[in-house]
């Protein structure tokens, strides 16, 4: 713990040297100081964050015409013994706080199929632990869920071979594939399903993965579709793959760039109530994935300000950019059923896209409100500085349709990560600016430091950061106390 708390003194030490160097104070600006208590250091990348949250129990929860299927507590039967996965101090205990990482802390990296990277599973508030945590980088060269610092630490999911696709699903066109590699964006079906990363294995340029994973990390065991198990690569998973006879897509897409950022978008409209999510790809395309009958795309590319070719600003050019996508079930709009709010970066906007039921039966999808020259309208404020990513103030904990970490309650404002001055600013659904914080340790801004993500806890009362460093060999998670204005 000396050691601990010795980097911690020389992170706050270089970045006071730097503030007095600059000249610049937290308060220079007339925002309020968030002082923020350190959980975690020594995360390569620290990017997407959300606490787990409940997984609603129960049997399966008629839904128009169908039943919504088993959801974790009730299904996953790991060793005969029920939610094993989910008790306290497991790996989805629903209090800990998932964090993706740039390093796989030293599982073996699987062959050919992308770039390090995993999810941790850390306890953010262990009465008999001393924080801050120091990741250890070789905790999990077991390549397993490891589990280290007594339990505080756990490994989720990596780029490895015990996690290939191919595990469970044998047959898959992406068996070769892992569900998880230099991951960038997070959404965690607490609804009636399973976690769902967004990654971009071979950088914002290649092609990018989705995928949906069990307690243990594995992609889905018993998936809706053999072809895709539980991971989504490039267009090998597209509809028009998938389905036999072949059919169409409905509206083409895949995910032929990095994927940046995801959001749940609930059962799909089709009448089989297979779960349905919103992938935002480099280009600024949105693709939308179906459990069972695959990808289509829901937006061009262009629709969304891209990310492609674009890097942070110097000293901290070396994080892969990403941003944060939420969805809205709630929307009041006459004209539109869902809508997505989608951070853009370097374009200092959120996109707000409107969404409706495309197609014919049994084919409906999700797709731009028509005209779709009309489907995207933008909040530009002066308070937004490289918006990296977004967040709920109150998440839908309880909708047995829509609950997730990366989906608005009804009316809730939403939380905003700027990177480029490490503030939160809390915003309105039309943009009104509430109020806005900078987050600090020990009342020391963070002048070198970027935050990389932010989430909410489910209670509402505190908001988890991510943050990373100019090499991003650095990285760590923060807790922070939620604010009203």
């Amino acid at each position: 713990m000396a050691q601990i708390r010795r980097t911690v003194l020389g992170i706050l030490a270089l970045v006071a040297g730097i503030a007095v160097i600059d000249g610049k104070a937290a308060w220079a600006q007339g925002i309020s100081r968030l002082d923020a208590r350190v959980i975690a250091i020594n995360i390569p990348g620290a990017s997407a964050v959300s606490q787990v949250g409940t997984f609603i129990p129960g049997p399966p929860t008629p839904f128009g015409q169908c039943f919504l299927p088993h959801p974790i507590p009730g299904f996953f039967l790991p060793g005969g013994n029920p939610g094993d996965f989910i008790k306290t101090g497991a790996v989805l205990d629903p209090n800990r706080i998932l964090v993706g990482s740039r390093s796989n802390f030293g599982a073996p990296l699987a062959l050919n199929v992308g770039q390090e990277g995993s999810f941790l599973s850390i306890d953010p508030s262990d009465p008999s632990i001393e924080y801050p945590l120091s990741v250890p980088p070789n905790f999990a060269q077991s390549g397993v869920q490891a589990s280290t610092l007594g339990g505080a630490v756990q490994m989720f999911s990596a780029n490895s071979p015990h996690w290939l696709n191919g595990v469970n699903n044998h047959g898959a066109n992406t068996a070769s594939y892992t569900g998880v590699s230099n991951p960038l964006g997070l959404s965690n079906n607490n609804a009636f399903g399973r976690l769902w990363p967004a990654n971009a294995p071979f950088g914002d340029s290649g092609d990018g993965s989705s995928s949906i994973l069990d307690p243990d990390g594995l992609p889905l065991k018993g998936a809706p579709s053999a072809i895709i198990g539980g991971v989504y690569v490039g267009d090998l998973t597209n509809r028009d793959k998938v389905l036999g006879p072949q059919h169409p897509q409905i509206i083409a897409g895949s995910l032929s760039k990095g994927a940046v950022g995801t959001a749940f978008l609930g059962p799909s409209p089709d009448g089989t109530c297979r779960a349905v999510f919103a992938v935002v790809t480099a280009d600024g395309a949105i693709v939308q994935e179906h459990t069972q009958k695959g990808l289509d795309g829901i937006a061009p590319k262009g629709t969304v300000k891209p990310l492609l070719g674009r890097s942070w600003d110097l000293p901290n050019q070396g994080g892969e950019p990403r941003l944060g996508v939420l969805m809205n079930p709630y929307t009041a709009t006459h004209f539109a059923a869902w809508q997505l709010f989608v951070s853009e970066p370097f374009n200092n906007t959120i996109a707000v896209i409107n969404l409706v039921v495309f197609g014919t039966a049994p084919d409906q999808v999700f797709g731009l409100r028509p005209p779709t020259s009309s489907s995207v309208s933008r909040i530009s404020s002066s308070s937004l500085n490289l918006p990296v990513d977004l967040a709920p103030v109150k998440r839908d904990a309880a909708s047995i349709t829509w609950a997730s970490n990366t989906t608005l309650d009804e009316d809730s404002d939403f939380f905003v990560a700027n990177r480029g001055d490490n503030t939160i600013v809390r915003m309105r659904q039309d943009g009104h600016v509430v109020g806005i914080r900078r987050v600090t340790i020990d009342s020391i801004p963070l002048e070198n430091f970027a935050i990389n993500g932010i989430a909410t806890s489910v209670d509402g009362s505190k908001i988890y950061v991510t943050f990373t460093t100019p090499t991003n060999l650095q990285g760590g998670l923060l807790e922070v106390p939620a604010f009203s204005d």
